[in-house]
C-alpha cells in the first residue's frame, strides 16, 4: 500500500486541520489548568504516533475538550502536574488493556440517531462558542464546550457580553476570512485546480496575518497581543527542552492516581469510540476503522504524551470531521498534520503568534456549520419520531451540557424508544369467530421474545373474554425467555378458571390445553 499515494488530497487537508488544531491544542491546555505546550504535545504526538498506528484513515487524534474538567480537578487532587502525568501513562496502560479485551465493540452498540446528534450537537457547539472569538472577545479559552465555563458565564450569557467587547479589527478580519472561506468553498474551488491544491483557511490565514501586520500600529483597526495565538516562544534549545514534563512516579501506588488513570481511560476510550462512529459515517468512502486496534493506538499514545508532559489524548471529532471537509483521504494527513505541529513551534512560533484568533474563529464556523446543516434536522424529522426524538435529546443535551452527557441523555431516550419498539412488535394478534360459538383469537409471538415484552402480552391475555378460544403460534419463534414462560404456565391455571381453551402451535404440530410450556419448550429442539 503506498501511503503517498493520496498526497495531493492529504497535503491541503493537514494544513486546514493543523489551524484548527492549533488553537484548540492551545486553548485545551489553558482550560484544563495545564502548561501551555502540553497541549501541543499532546497534538503533536496524537497526529504523528496515534496517526501512524491508527487503523482510521480520516480520524485525527489530540488533546479532547470533554477531558478538560477532569484534568483540571485531578491536577489539584493529585498534588501537581508530573504526579498528573502518572495517571496520564498509567491510563495509557489501562486503554491498552480495553484493546486487547476488545472492548472496541462497545462503540457499535450507540444508535445512529444519537451518533448524527453528536455531530449535529458539536457542529452547534462549535458556531456558539466561536461567535466571542469572531468578535474579537476571548474570556474563554477555546476548546471550552461545556455550558457551564470556566470564566463563570455559559454559552449563552457568553456571546451576549461579547457584543459589548467587540473589536473592530478583529471581526473586521473574521469577516473577511469568512468571506474568503464561503468564495472558495462555493466558486473558486470548482474553477481551476489551483484553488483544490491550495485551501481556503490557508489563505484567511495568511490575509489575518498580513492584516495584523499593516495595522498593528492603529489603535483603531489594530488587533490587540490577546486576540492573537499564543504559542510559547523559547529562546534556544535548552529553554525548547524545558518546557517538557516527567511523570513523578514516586506516586504510582497512590489510590487517586489509579483512579485518576481509570477514569482517564474510560472516558477517553469512550470519547474515540464515539468519535470513530462518527467519523466512519462522515467519511465519504465509508471505511470502517478496527475499533479494537483504535483503542491500541490510542493507549500507546497516551503512554508517549504523558510519558513526556503531554494531556490525555482521544480522536476527536472537531479535527476529523475539519479533515473530511478537507478532502483528507489517509492517515497521512493526520500524521502530517503533527509534524506541522512540531516543526511551526521549532521554527516559527512568531510567526503562529501573529494568527489573529478571529480568523480561525471564521475557519471553526465553517466547519460547525457543516456538522449542522439545516437540512439534516429535516431529514430526521421526516425519518419518524423513533429517529428524531433521540436526535432532538442528543443535540440539546451537548449544548446545554457537555458532550457525554448529551450523549447519555440521547442514549438513554434511545434505549426507551427500543423498549417501546419490543413492547409493540412482541406478537401478532387477531381476533375471529367460529361455528362452535367460542371466539377464536389467534396470536403469534415475535422470533424473539423477552422480559421487555411481559406487559404487552400480559395485557393481550388478561383481555381473552371468558368461554374465547386461543390459538398460540410459535412457529416463528426462536427464542422465548423464560419469564415469558412462567406468564404462559400462571395463564393456563387462569384459563381454566374462565372456561378459555389453549391450542399451542409449533413447528411440531398443535397441543390442545398443554399441561406444562416449561416442559414444552425444554423439550422442543433448537432451530437457531
Amino acid at each position: 500500500m503506498n501511503i503517498f499515494k493520496n498526497l495531493k488530497n492529504d497535503l491541503p487537508a493537514s494544513i486546514v486541520v493543523f489551524f484548527v488544531a492549533l488553537p484548540l491544542c492551545l486553548g485545551i491546555a489553558l482550560a484544563s489548568g495545564a502548561p501551555l505546550f502540553s497541549g501541543l504535545i499532546a497534538g503533536i504526538i496524537g497526529g504523528i504516533i496515534v496517526g501512524a498506528l491508527s487503523g482510521s484513515k480520516i480520524g485525527v487524534s489530540g488533546p479532547a475538550a470533554g477531558l478538560a474538567a477532569i484534568v483540571l480537578v485531578s491536577i489539584d487532587e493529585l498534588g501537581g502536574y508530573e504526579n498528573f502525568l502518572v495517571a496520564v501513562v498509567l491510563g495509557g496502560i489501562i486503554q491498552l488493556l480495553f484493546g486487547v479485551l476488545r472492548a472496541g465493540i462497545i462503540g457499535y452498540y450507540f444508535p445512529s440517531s444519537v451518533i448524527k446528534g453528536m455531530l449535529t450537537g458539536i457542529g452547534i457547539i462549535i458556531i456558539l462558542k466561536q461567535i466571542p472569538h469572531f468578535f474579537g472577545y476571548d474570556s474563554d479559552p477555546e476548546g471550552d464546550f461545556a455550558f457551564f465555563q470556566i470564566d463563570g458565564e455559559n454559552t449563552f450569557s457568553e456571546i451576549i457580553n461579547s457584543l459589548n467587547f467587540i473589536s473592530p479589527g478583529a471581526t473586521l478580519i473574521a469577516a473577511l476570512g469568512l468571506g474568503i472561506l464561503i468564495l472558495w468553498d462555493k466558486v473558486l474551488i470548482k474553477k481551476a485546480r489551483i484553488f483544490q491544491l491550495v485551501q481556503g483557511p490557508l489563505v484567511a490565514v495568511a490575509v489575518g496575518i498580513i492584516y495584523y501586520v499593516l495595522t498593528k500600529d492603529s489603535s483603531g483597526l489594530g488587533i490587540s497581543p490577546n486576540h492573537l495565538v499564543s504559542v510559547p516562544i523559547p529562546e534556544d534549545v535548552s529553554s525548547f527542552l524545558g518546557q517538557f514534563s516527567f511523570p513523578n512516579f514516586e506516586v504510582i501506588f497512590e489510590a487517586n492516581v489509579w483512579i485518576t488513570a481509570f477514569t482517564i481511560a474510560l472516558v477517553a476510550s469512550l470519547e474515540t469510540l464515539l468519535c470513530v462512529e462518527a467519523t466512519d459515517k462522515l467519511d465519504p468512502d465509508k471505511n470502517v476503522t478496527p475499533t479494537n486496534k483504535e483503542l491500541l493506538a490510542q493507549g500507546t499514545g497516551n503512554i508517549i504524551s504523558g510519558m513526556i508532559g503531554g494531556l490525555p489524548i482521544t480522536q476527536v471529532i472537531v479535527r476529523s470531521s475539519a479533515n473530511i471537509q478537507s478532502g483528507g483521504k489517509s492517515k497521512m494527513s493526520a500524521i502530517i498534520h503533527g509534524f506541522l505541529l512540531l516543526i511551526s513551534v521549532i521554527l516559527i512560533p512568531r510567526l503562529l503568534n501573529m494568527i489573529p484568533l478571529s480568523v480561525l474563529a471564521s475557519v471553526l464556523l465553517v466547519v460547525g456549520y457543516k456538522l449542522a446543516k439545516p437540512s439534516l434536522f429535516k431529514k430526521m424529522f421526516v425519518m419518524g419520531w423513533k429517529q428524531f426524538l433521540p436526535f432532538t435529546v442528543t443535540v440539546v443535551g451537548i449544548v446545554f451540557t457537555n458532550l457525554l452527557m448529551g450523549i447519555g441523555l440521547g442514549l438513554m431516550v434511545g434505549i426507551v424508544v427500543i423498549l417501546i419498539k419490543s413492547y409493540q412488535n412482541s406478537h401478532f394478534l387477531h381476533i375471529e369467530d367460529v361455528s362452535n360459538g367460542k371466539r377464536r383469537v389467534n396470536m403469534t409471538l415475535a422470533e424473539e421474545v423477552t422480559f421487555f415484552n411481559k406487559g404487552a402480552i400480559l395485557k393481550e391475555l388478561d383481555k381473552l373474554p371468558e368461554g374465547s378460544y386461543l390459538a398460540l403460534d410459535v412457529r416463528k419463534t426462536r427464542y422465548l425467555d423464560n419469564d415469558i414462560i412462567e406468564i404462559l404456565e400462571d395463564f393456563s391455571e387462569k384459563a381454566k378458571n374462565r372456561n378459555i381453551d389453549i391450542k399451542l402451535i409449533s413447528e411440531r404440530g398443535e397441543v390442545e390445553n398443554p399441561e406444562s410450556y416449561i416442559q414444552f419448550f425444554k423439550l422442543r429442539p433448537k432451530t437457531s
